[in-house]
């Protein structure tokens, strides 16, 4: 919000200059290819030998299938890796 508020005032000619590079944000993703593929292959069985349910791997199955980043409970994620 802050850099959109910047812009502004710089194409209004009110600032002088402006910064694009700070602050820079960190874009940390928690669902990777790998653990996305993962879950995709993983049968009903194997996700019963881990421990998570019936409803937790569909929901993980609903949520891989997309393009957009999702997030994986750290206990989920252990029984995962």
């Amino acid at each position: 919000m802050n850099k959109t508020q910047e812009l502004a005032r710089y194409l209004l000619g009110k600032s002088g200059w402006i910064d694009f590079m700070e602050p820079a944000p960190s874009l940390v993703r928690s669902d990777d290819r790998e653990l996305r593929k993962q879950i995709l292959e993983m049968s009903m069985e194997e996700a019963r030998e881990l421990g998570i349910s019936k409803s937790t791997l569909h929901n993980l199955r609903e949520h891989a299938r997309s393009d957009r980043s999702f997030r994986v409970c750290q206990k989920v994620v252990s029984k995962l890796r």
